[in-house]
């Protein structure tokens, strides 16, 4: 499928109008977004999205010289399986934003640009990636070892652990003066006379550095779904638009989806083994087979979309069902909320205190009614309990002022 300049250029200019909206309308001016707008914008996204792959699918001849049927299931698996990927994103985001203390009305910005860098480091992979394809064949092979390994590594118990004190975290510290403390949404501010970091800054690198790993799992995944470019960029770039919204509309849920990580393994295993199996039909090392292509099977789109589908569905039922997921899923919330109400410095919002306070209390009731062989299961389930019992304690001190 050849995309024209000029489609090119409407498509880049639409994607910037569309975060520059995000940003002044939406993010400008900090706020803790209501579940009902997190809901209308990510519908909005998701929509936009749909109806894109439905042009491609039913008039490809006309938009795009031509496309057709094959390629929209070809932009539909690569957009569902990008979509899955950044949800299991929002996991390492919410552990980096909660270690850095983020007030809550100031998330977006940082969420914001993490989808910013994330766009731009992406796409300069999808342009490296289609170049490694078009001239090296043994490319397919790379990519599908190094899904096979990430496969590999959404099996390890401490998956999504990530830590926010990375490498460049400890370099910009050693280097350049910080502070601990936020100076609302600044990027800088004053200590003692000097200009010096603020952690709102900090913790954007910190995001920034988990996009280029990320995009190292991500991009090998797609181009194991097609290798049209434009359908990888279309693809990729909607996946990440909305994911601010969905980070807001799923907040607390994330936990609940305690069989994710082994589902995007099976979905990644497949792309990988989809990608070698091509790379053996099309062989042409030398050491391999003597230089010749090596008769395999040759998965079809359908079939991608299919399993892809079908794994996502399953993992995301079998979650939704699984108690101790329930119960996990309410002891993270009430431990994250307990945490966030004992951080003084946390929010100076009286509305957002009391918020955090009653979202401590649903969580609670809810633990008191499950069974205990779940309620106890929970790790450093002793820690938690006493975290929840200082909160209370502070929140007395509170209304006793």
């Amino acid at each position: 499928m050849t995309v024209s300049p000029l489609i090119w250029g409407i498509t880049i200019v639409g994607i910037l109008a569309l975060l520059a909206f995000d940003y002044f309308f939406h993010i400008r001016k900090a706020h803790v977004p209501h579940l009902k707008e997190a809901a209308i914008w990510s519908s909005i996204y998701v929509g936009i999205a749909i109806i894109f792959g439905v042009l491609v699918f039913a008039f490809g001849v006309l938009v795009f010289a031509f496309g057709g049927p094959d390629m929209g299931k070809e932009y539909f698996a690569g957009y569902i399986t990008e979509k899955a990927l950044s949800v299991d994103n929002l996991f390492v985001f919410l552990i980096i934003i909660a270690s850095f203390r983020v007030p809550h009305e100031d998330q977006q910005k940082v969420l914001l640009f993490g989808i910013m860098f994330s766009l731009i480091v992406r796409t300069g992979f999808i342009f490296l990636g289609a170049a490694l394809i078009n001239s090296f064949a043994w490319a397919f092979y790379a990519f599908g070892l190094i899904l096979l390994v990430t496969a590999g590594n959404l099996l390890k118990p401490d998956h999504g652990s990530g830590e926010a004190d990375n490498f460049m975290i400890r370099l910009a510290r050693k280097f350049f003066h910080t502070t601990d403390h936020y100076d609302g949404d600044k990027l800088l501010t004053m200590k003692n006379g000097k200009k010096v970091l603020t952690p709102m800054l900090l913790v954007m690198v910190a995001i920034g550095g988990t996009d280029i790993m990320f995009a190292l799992d991500s991009i090998p995944a797609i181009f194991g779904l097609t290798q049209n470019v434009y359908i990888v960029f279309r693809a990729t770039a909607f996946s990440l638009m909305g994911l601010r919204q969905l980070y807001f509309l799923i907040d607390g849920l994330l936990d609940r989806l305690i069989y994710l990580s082994y589902g995007l393994a099976a979905i990644l295993a497949f792309i990988g083994a989809k990608l070698i199996l091509h790379a053996l039909h099309g062989n042409n090392l030398p050491f391999v087979n003597g230089g010749e292509p090596v008769p395999s099977i040759e998965i079809s789109t359908e079939l991608s979309l299919t399993v892809i589908i079908c794994v996502l569905i399953v993992t995301v039922v079998t979650s939704l069902l699984s108690k101790a997921g329930k119960a996990q899923t309410a002891i993270n919330n009430a431990r994250r909320h307990a945490v966030n109400y004992l951080d003084l410095e946390y929010t100076a919002d009286p509305a957002e205190r009391e918020r955090i306070y009653n979202a401590l209390r649903k969580e609670e009731q809810q633990i008191e009614q499950m069974e205990p062989k779940y309620r106890n299961k929970a790790k450093d389930i002793e820690k938690i309990r006493a975290e929840v019992a200082g909160a209370h304690r502070r929140h007395k001190e509170y209304l006793s002022r």
